[in-house]
C-alpha cells in the first residue's frame, strides 16, 4: 500500500471552499490572539526596562502580525467582493495560497514573540536561541512538511465542476466568514479596553489617548456590523434563507473590515509609538499598514472582480 494516497473522491467544491474558509478561522484565532499580546505586552511595566533594540524588534513582530491577519481576511473579501459569495475554483485556490503565505509573517511573529518575554526573563543568548528553535519548527512542520508530502502525492488539478450555488449554501458560508473575523474584532476591543486602565496608558499625551479611543470606537463599530447578520436571521428572518438576508448580511460582513483597518492602524500608531519612543514612527507604522490592509481587503478583490473566472459568466445563469 502507497503511504500517502489522495482521498475526497464525491467532495464537491463547495464543500472544499467551507473547509478552506474553516481552516482560515482556525489559522487567524491564533493570530489574533497572539497580536493582541504584543499590542498589550508593550503598555506592561518590564517592557520599559528592555533594551531598545529588543523594543524594536517586538515592534516589527506586531507589523508582521498584522500583516498575517490581512492575509487571512482577506480570503473572506474575495469570496464576497469577487465572487458575490459564489463558490469558483478561483477562490478555492487563492485562499489556499493567501493562507499559506499568511504562515511566514506568522511564524516569524511568533519566534519575535518569544524572543521578547525570554529576553526579559533569561537573558539575550536564551532568548535568540529559543525564537530561533520556536521559529524553524514552525517552518519545519507548517512548510516542509507539507511540501514533502505534496511532492510524494504528485499534483493533481483540480476539475471539480463549477455549479450554482445554492442559497443555503452561501448564507452558511457568509456567516462562516462573519465569524472569520469577529473573534479578532472582540480580542483587539478586548485589549482596547484593558490597556486604558494601565498606568502606561495615563501617562501618554491626550492626543495619542484620542487615537487610542477612535480605534476602540472603530473596532466596536466592526464587531456590531458583524454580529448584525446573525441577528437579522434570527429576529427579521426567523432563520430561514432567503435571497434579501443573503444580500444584507453580505453587505455588513464586507463593509465591518473597514472601520477594522482603521482600529488595528490606530492600535499600531500607540503601541509601536510608545514602544519605539517615536510617534511619528508609530504613525508611519500605521499608515502603511492600513494601505495594506486596503489592497488586501478592497483593492484586490475589487480588481480581481473585474475579471471574471472561467465558466463564471454560464455559473452565474445557473
Amino acid at each position: 500500500m502507497e503511504p500517502f494516497q489522495r482521498d475526497g473522491a464525491g467532495v464537491g467544491l463547495n464543500e472544499k471552499v467551507k473547509t478552506a474558509l474553516d481552516e482560515t478561522r482556525l489559522l487567524i484565532l491564533g493570530a489574533q490572539v497572539l497580536f493582541g499580546f504584543q499590542l498589550h505586552a508593550v503598555f506592561q511595566d518590564r517592557f520599559a526596562d528592555l533594551a531598545p533594540s529588543t523594543r524594536y524588534v517586538a515592534c516589527a513582530g506586531q507589523l508582521l502580525m498584522g500583516l498575517a491577519i490581512g492575509l487571512l481576511i482577506a480570503p473572506t473579501m474575495l469570496h464576497r467582493i469577487a465572487d458575490d459569495g459564489r463558490d469558483t475554483r478561483r477562490i478555492h485556490r487563492a485562499t489556499g495560497l493567501l493562507a499559506g503565505l499568511s504562515l511566514l509573517p506568522f511564524e516569524i511573529s511568533l519566534g519575535i514573540g518569544f524572543f521578547v518575554v525570554f529576553e526579559s526573563a533569561f537573558g539575550v543568548a536564551t532568548a535568540w536561541a529559543g525564537g530561533t528553535i520556536l521559529c524553524a519548527l514552525a517552518g519545519l512542520l507548517w512548510y516542509a512538511l507539507g511540501f514533502a508530502i505534496k511532492a510524494k502525492l504528485g499534483e493533481k488539478p483540480m476539475n471539480e465542476p463549477e455549479r450554482a450555488t445554492p442559497l443555503a449554501t452561501r448564507i452558511d458560508q457568509m456567516l462562516t466568514e462573519a465569524r472569520v473575523i469577529l473573534p479578532g474584532a472582540q480580542a483587539l476591543i478586548g485589549f482596547q479596553f484593558t490597556v486604558m486602565l494601565t498606568q502606561a496608558f495615563a501617562q501618554l499625551p491626550f492626543a495619542i489617548k484620542l487615537v487610542h479611543a477612535g480605534g476602540l470606537c472603530c473596532v466596536a463599530v466592526a464587531v456590531i456590523l458583524l454580529m448584525t447578520p446573525a441577528a437579522l436571521h434570527r429576529i427579521a428572518f426567523d432563520g430561514r434563507d432567503a435571497p434579501e438576508f443573503f444580500r444584507m448580511g453580505s453587505w455588513f460582513v464586507v463593509a465591518a473590515p473597514a472601520p477594522l483597518a482603521f482600529g488595528i492602524a490606530a492600535d499600531l500608531c500607540v503601541a509601536i509609538g510608545h514602544a519605539a519612543g517615536s510617534y511619528a514612527a508609530g504613525a508611519a507604522a500605521a499608515g502603511a499598514m492600513l494601505l495594506m490592509l486596503a489592497a488586501l481587503w478592497y483593492a484586490l478583490p475589487l480588481s480581481i472582480r473585474q475579471r471574471p473566472a472561467p465558466s463564471a459568466q454560464n455559473v452565474r445563469r445557473a
